[in-house]
């Protein structure tokens, strides 16, 4: 195992209750672990089409990345941030993960059935500035919805979209 590989095992493999059942569980038949938030990281999670967008924009300012996460079944991304007792993300299918919430990872190294991660944890713990992270929603936000509005549908959920009705207009 390679020095940034291992580094990255570790750090990420601290954050279970047993890091040696941990790294037991990335080399068995699942190949994931369930790890504890809240301790290391919080994680943010969003809908994949916002979060690729997001992501994009994350790695053009010159801060080094945090881990990222790919649940392409459930498609979602999650963003991993720095640890907040008192966070609160307020969104449209916007989901907080901290103290109390676990997520299920591969070995940094690892993609494993639905998941990948499309940034891995780099060993030194870095993670993504909420700061940057919520700019980043932001701008994707903005993207999608005027792709949306160019396609005539809802950028959150795709239905055709006629514009905005003012009530008592029918």
């Amino acid at each position: 195992m390679r020095g940034t590989t291992r580094r990255a095992t570790e750090w990420l493999s601290a954050a279970a209750t047993d890091p040696r059942a941990c790294k037991r569980q990335w080399h068995g038949e699942d190949g994931v672990a369930a790890l504890a938030c809240g301790r290391f990281w919080d994680v943010l999670s969003v809908p994949v089409e916002l979060g690729v967008l997001a992501l994009d924009a994350l790695l053009c300012i010159p801060q080094p990345p945090g881990p990222a996460l790919a649940d392409t079944v459930a498609g979602r991304v999650g963003f991993f941030l720095p640890p907040d007792p008192l966070g609160h993300w307020i969104g449209s299918d916007v989901r907080y993960l901290g103290k109390g919430s676990w997520i299920t990872v591969p070995a940094p190294h690892r993609a494993v059935g639905r998941l990948r991660w499309l940034i891995p944890p780099d060993g030194a713990g870095a993670l993504f500035l909420p700061a940057a992270v919520e700019l980043a929603l932001q701008q994707a936000l903005g993207v999608l919805t005027a792709q949306a509005n160019a396609r005539g549908r809802c950028p959150m959920c795709g239905a055709l979209s006629t514009g905005p009705r003012i009530p008592g207009d029918d």
